[in-house]
């Protein structure tokens, strides 16, 4: 065995080179899902770890153990670290993969896999404690001369270094992030910044640094063994952002120089050399509108979006992921790319309402055949407020960036998604969008700019949906299919969608479909689940689905709709005391404005609270200026939908 090979079963957990046979994934939902295929295809046992959120969770139900860690909350399970390794060593696994987020980049955690004597499927862990805090990983890049942006002393900032970025130094995912287009500001924000990378780090230091405006996220996947190979599989364009969380990726990066691609991929190389890394690994850039290439991170663990890479290089990284820990080296020759793949995350999040998370039964959820899904959950699942609110990935390969492109909004456009508002529509209209479309428009803006057209809301096939609901629900509940012999009023339905009421009034007889305000249009077919209708002579099938006495979901060629079935006959004690703050998602009140208290006059727009659901911060502000007449919950409570957070009287 050579010293680099002693060195890696060293740090691995193993006295040589070894054959896993069992896995336990630090993980939930989508990434432990993936992994377990993977092992499942070499024919390694699979360990799971739930939290009492994710008792009857996909990834609890798919492994061949499961060990519950007490508890709900991240803190009280996934993120504890000696239950993870007490439940590896309970089932007997002897290896551990973090997969991403949580403790996949805790040097500590992969320190006490190791000292347990299991084998740790990532880098080392002296290579993790090197990129855990985003400021000393630049002070080690700028050392091996990787290039990146200087960073900004705060105390000395002038007008002439806005705007600015300030990032947490530790974590990810956006939080504890904040720009700032104005020197008054800095102090607040790097307040706020440092407690919410506090809460959700454990540690509050933060830095500044220029904010590159129209910049493009551009990341090189990076994947090392123990022998000294280090392989750079391409890039990956992951620009189209929401609060600084990554919504849409592609490989390659489209419309790249070959110098600076070239650039980029030596430069993660250098980083990864530099610190020794084996595994699998992401290098981060930010590559400004001047063509210009920065070092932003290095996550030393899988990405979300390594499937993308999958596609073109047509690898498992999972696979070879096992093989290095395992002590084997990478195959001789580096594969070669393969046209171009996209991939879309599917959050239970409504965009339109400021991103708010949401919640509930995921009754169905499924994408026509040809395309890639990598869930979190299946039909019958349930999103909840602990966990972060992705459901899914959904991933198209095509020879071409604009065949792939269409293929995954296509798919997206057709795929049955019933449940909780999603942000599926958005993601359609973003792959369609024109900067999109053409790649003249990728940068982290897009959204910024876009926002409020690609959130209008579609309205055009509303009518005829809702009729189709209504005929479908009548075909339902009646033997009779819903058809009556004898002249009769007409059946009346009500169905809310957005701000709109649609009042369906129809008659179904002998003769057929006589529906008021739709001429023209003739019933073909029809069943509980389907209609049919003929519009003009244009033909169109309705898939109508019902859950519960109130949530219809129609999907057809017109697109997807979502109403609410209301009552012919409204409630009219149905009231809101004026002013009335409620909560618009179930969360935990993390925060209250310094000093609050009911008799404050208070300005419109001011913070009033922040809450904490699914690891994002949501601010809770005044409607208007007026007087804080009430104040009902306090920090640490938890609320549900529409509990009264506050009352701001005129």
């Amino acid at each position: 065995m050579t010293t680099s090979d002693s060195a890696a079963a060293a740090a691995s957990g193993a006295a040589g080179p070894v054959e896993i046979r069992s896995v336990l994934v630090a993980n939930r939902g989508e990434i432990a899902r993936r992994i377990f295929r993977t092992c499942r295809e070499l024919g390694i046992a699979t360990v799971a770890v739930y939290s009492d959120a994710d008792a009857g969770a996909a990834h609890v139900r798919e492994a061949d153990v499961a060990v519950r860690l007490p508890g709900e909350a991240p803190a009280d399970t996934y993120l504890r670290g000696e239950l993870l390794v007490k439940a590896a060593l309970a089932a007997g696994a002897d290896a551990v993969h973090p997969g991403y987020g949580f403790l996949s980049e805790s040097g500590a955690f992969a320190a006490a896999v190791v000292d347990a004597g299991l084998v740790w499927i990532g880098p080392p862990p002296a290579a993790i404690e090197a990129m855990a805090s985003k400021t000393r990983a630049k002070e080690l890049m700028a050392a091996a001369g990787v290039p990146l942006l200087a960073p900004v002393d705060p105390a000395a900032a002038a007008a002439g270094d806005l705007p600015l970025l300030v990032k947490a130094a530790a974590g990810g995912g956006g939080r504890g992030m904040r720009i700032v287009r104005e020197l008054a500001l800095l102090e607040g924000e790097l307040v706020a910044a440092r407690a919410e990378a506090a809460a959700a780090f454990g540690d509050g230091e933060v830095f500044v640094e220029p904010y590159v405006e129209g910049g493009r996220h551009v990341e090189v996947q990076v994947l090392a063994d123990a022998h000294g190979d280090v392989w750079t599989l391409g890039t990956r364009d992951c620009s189209l952002q929401r609060r600084h969380q990554k919504v849409v990726e592609e490989a390659p990066a489209p419309g790249l120089p070959d110098a600076l691609r070239d650039t980029l991929l030596r430069a993660a190389a250098q980083a990864a050399r530099a610190i020794g890394y084996r595994g699998a690994g992401t290098v981060e850039f930010l590559v400004s509108a001047d063509g210009r290439g920065y070092f932003l991170e290095m996550n030393t663990r899988l990405q979300v979006e390594h499937p993308v890479t999958e596609e073109i290089y047509r690898l498992d990284l999972v696979a070879l992921q096992i093989d290095v820990a395992e002590g084997r080296p990478l195959p001789a020759a580096l594969p070669e790319p393969h046209g171009h793949a996209v991939e879309a995350r599917l959050y239970a999040e409504d965009p339109a309402a400021g991103w708010q998370p949401q919640t509930g039964t995921v009754h169905r959820i499924a994408v026509p055949d040809g395309v890639r899904l990598d869930s979190g959950v299946t039909d019958g699942d349930t999103v909840t407020v602990h966990y972060d609110p992705m459901l899914a990935k959904v991933i198209a390969w095509a020879p071409t960036r604009a065949e792939a492109v269409r293929k995954l909004a296509g798919a997206l456009e057709r795929a049955r998604i019933h449940g909780p508002v999603t942000n599926r529509e958005l993601l359609v209209r973003s792959l369609r969008h024109p900067e999109f479309a053409t790649a003249t428009g990728l940068d982290t803006g897009f959204y910024d700019r876009n926002l409020a057209a690609l959130t209008a809301p579609e309205t055009a096939g509303d009518a005829l949906s809702a009729l189709a609901a209504a005929l479908a629900d009548a075909s339902g509940r009646s033997r009779f299919g819903g058809f009556r012999n004898l002249p009769a009023g007409p059946q009346v339905k009500r169905y809310a969608r957005a701000d709109t009421t649609h009042e369906i009034r129809y008659r179904l007889g002998r003769e057929g479909l006589t529906a008021e305000d739709f001429p023209g249009v003739r019933l073909v077919a029809l069943a509980a689940d389907e209609a049919v209708l003929d519009v003009d002579g244009l033909r169109r099938t309705f898939a109508v689905a019902r859950y519960g006495d109130d949530r219809v979901h129609v999907d057809s060629p017109l697109g997807a709709r979502t109403f609410t079935a209301l009552p012919r006959f409204p409630d009219p004690t149905a009231r809101t005391e004026p002013g009335s703050l409620l909560a618009p998602m179930p969360g935990t009140v993390v925060r209250i404005a310094d000093g609050l208290a009911e008799g404050d006059r208070v300005a419109a727009g001011q913070p009033l609270m922040w809450l904490e659901a699914m690891k994002m911060e949501h601010r809770i502000t005044a409607p208007a200026a007026g007087t804080l007449t009430a104040l009902p919950v306090r920090t640490g409570r938890q609320v549900e939908v529409g509990t009264l957070l506050a009352v701001v009287a005129d």
